[in-house]
């Protein structure tokens, strides 16, 4: 056996027919963009989220500072506020906090869920608190009532780094006209890259929102800060999803919850089958609430089993080797606000994931054979 973690040529070829019909129409259009096929997906994709509005751009991470920086320029945050957010994350998420000069409380996750922990999140709260950041990490919903119930009650922006779990059934993908049982001032931002579960040919991104004021601000920043042709009433961005990242999506949106059900499948197969004492796997419950993105494996024998299991086939990857407050880019930063008790839950997490394939164009005589290797992992030298 010879097991990429993810095999982007097959992930392509699963739907390649239709994705390369509607990348020839693009380039026939002679249009590129903020064209037809913009409008298309936004439409398609808003309604699949059941919100209101759709609005593309060009990658997750923009989606997530630009989301800030509209809240900015609407007088609901401003610089050096603060914004709790997941200390168990890939960096973007705290990026898009620094980069708007706002301050990023790191709040630590449950170990069983690698979601930010809830009981922690009152204490985390201060005067300068506007916003709770929660990030949909590895394609499980991170949110919950008690989440709600907080934003809520201290008047708190809830945004959603939704970048890896597209899909995922959650309050916030359910077809309704209103949604006054949720937190006020929602917004989901969504990245596009070719790995994820709805991915594109390159980079891409996206917000959702019910909001039609936050979403027309959004569009304007994304696009130079104009609000028409040579009109700039803010100082934007140039950051534009583009047509033929826009059809190859409406594509493969079609196919998402199918793709996503062979996630499923693959997973359950994991949690039920896989039997070592040295590996610890999601519950059951951690499948009611996720798409797996990634499906994640904690040891503490993490390098020993990447080895062996390269050594029989089958490539892994870490998400992620190194959290982001300890990157060196935020040493000693005056916009990274970390608890009193250190962050020993992430560390812990990011040093011992490991991440094993778990994706639609996996076949399941692969899965079968995944699962014999892990079984077989005993501590002997590698």
């Amino acid at each position: 056996m010879n097991i990429p973690y993810l095999d982007l040529k097959a992930i392509t070829a699963l739907h390649g027919e239709e994705t390369e019909k509607a990348v020839d129409a693009v380039v026939s259009s002679g249009w590129y963009l903020q064209g037809e096929a913009n409008r298309r997906f936004e439409q398609s994709y808003a309604d699949y989220c059941g919100m209101r509005h759709c609005v593309g751009c060009g990658n997750g991470l923009d989606a997530l500072t630009l989301t800030f920086r509209t809240y900015m320029e609407m007088g609901l945050i401003k610089e050096g506020d603060e914004v709790i957010v997941p200390a168990n994350t890939y960096i973007a998420s705290i990026l898009a906090i620094t980069e708007n000069r706002l301050r990023a409380v790191l709040v630590e996750p449950r170990i069983d869920t690698f979601q930010m922990d809830d009981s922690l999140v009152e204490a985390a709260i201060t005067p300068r608190t506007r916003a709770i950041l929660l990030v949909h990490l590895y394609g499980r919903d991170a949110y919950t009532e008690k989440i709600g119930e907080i934003c809520q009650r201290h008047n708190l922006l809830l945004v959603i780094d939704n970048a890896q779990a597209h899909g995922v059934p959650s309050p916030f993908t359910q077809q309704t006209s209103t949604h006054n049982h949720l937190p006020i001032n929602i917004t989901i931002c969504h990245s596009f890259y070719p790995s994820k579960n709805l991915g594109a040919l390159g980079d891409g991104g996206a917000i959702t929102t019910d909001d039609e004021e936050f979403a027309t601000l959004f569009r304007g920043l994304a696009n130079y800060g104009s609000s028409k042709k040579y009109v700039f009433d803010h100082c934007g961005r140039n950051s534009r999803l583009d047509e033929m990242q826009a059809a190859v999506l409406d594509v493969r949106l079609q196919y998402l919850d199918e793709d996503n059900n062979s996630r499923r499948d693959i997973a359950l197969r994991y949690i039920e089958e896989v039997e070592n004492p040295l590996l610890t796997l999601p519950s059951r419950e951690y499948l009611q609430n996720s798409v797996f993105h990634v499906f994640p494996v904690i040891t503490q024998h993490r390098d020993l089993l990447m080895q062996y299991l390269k050594e029989n086939g089958v490539q892994t990857m870490i998400h992620y080797p190194i959290p982001p407050h300890r990157q060196k880019c935020y040493a000693d930063s005056p916009l990274i606000v970390l608890p009193a008790t250190g962050l020993p839950v992430t560390e812990r997490i990011h040093r011992e994931e490991l991440s094993i394939p778990c994706n639609p164009a996996l076949g399941m005589d692969e899965v079968t054979y995944i699962i014999k290797v892990m079984n077989e992992f005993t501590l002997r030298k590698v």
